[in-house]
């Protein structure tokens, strides 16, 4: 596999295109790493540089501490990714907690008179639909049980005591981050906004993806795939389908 970092520690690029007109950026969920997108950037190297984010805690990172607040992370990954973004038409892909840092860091990028191509939020409800959650404050068992649950972790990691106990810190304040994260009703951006849902998400109805119509001015659409949380699993050629006409297409895709 061969991996470039690009922009310091913060993305990585596996499959270099600079010559590529359009890159996108990928948010992993919480616990994730960005080697999960390496199978995105492989499909989609034809069409576009795809980087994937990589927040403290994690792999290469894991001696890092990372952060527990939404707000934090999306301005750290914008100050790291900021001139690598506006160099070129960009989209962002974020699924779970990765949606919400997407969404920030879109709203500090157009605060900046930056302009973001599209924003794919899957697999996470809108910014405003809050639920009362409390995972973080689980002990690790606790933490792991979830985990289990939502299937989105190597089960190989998760049978691996030594290197779980040294990356629950940086889950723990992910969850934390994602937990307590709030949103203003009204904060929108104007880069058009794809909600991807599986049908059976205990984490989000397609009543709260569906929400996420009120946070961009621009256009707005819902695709639902069936599974759970990591639908985007057994979904991924669906997925890359969808992510694919877009870099391709561009402005058409969003009419």
């Amino acid at each position: 596999m061969t991996t470039t970092t690009a922009d310091g520690l913060w993305a990585r690029s596996y499959h270099p295109a600079p010559d590529r007109p359009r890159q996108l950026v990928c948010f992993p969920h919480a616990g994730g790493s960005a080697s999960f997108f390496f199978p995105v950037s492989a499909q989609l190297a034809p069409v576009a540089e795809v980087l994937s984010v990589q927040y403290p805690g994690r792999q290469d990172r894991r001696t890092e501490t990372s952060p527990d607040d939404i707000g934090t992370m999306a301005d750290l990954v914008y100050a790291a990714l900021r001139d690598r973004i506006r160099s070129r038409p960009t989209a962002f892909f974020g699924h779970s907690m990765g949606a919400m840092v997407a969404f920030e860091v879109a709203r500090r990028l157009e605060a900046d008179g930056g302009e973001l191509t599209h924003l794919f939020a899957s697999g996470r409800r809108a910014p405003s639909r809050y639920r009362a959650e409390s995972v973080h404050r689980r002990d690790d068992e606790g933490i792991v049980a979830e985990l289990k649950l939502l299937s989105g972790t190597d089960a190989a990691l998760l049978g691996d005591e030594e290197l779980l106990r040294m990356i629950l810190p940086a889950i723990r304040s992910d969850y934390t981050a994602v937990e307590t994260y709030r949103c203003d009703p009204g904060a929108a951006i104007k880069a058009p906004i794809t909600a991807l849902t599986g049908d059976d998400d205990p984490k989000t109805t397609l009543e709260e993806a569906g929400d996420w119509r009120a946070h961009t001015t621009g256009a707005f659409d819902l695709k639902v795939y069936p599974g759970g949380h990591f639908f985007l699993s057994s979904q991924a050629p669906a997925v890359l389908a969808l992510l694919r006409e877009h870099l391709t297409h561009g402005e058409e895709f969003a009419k």
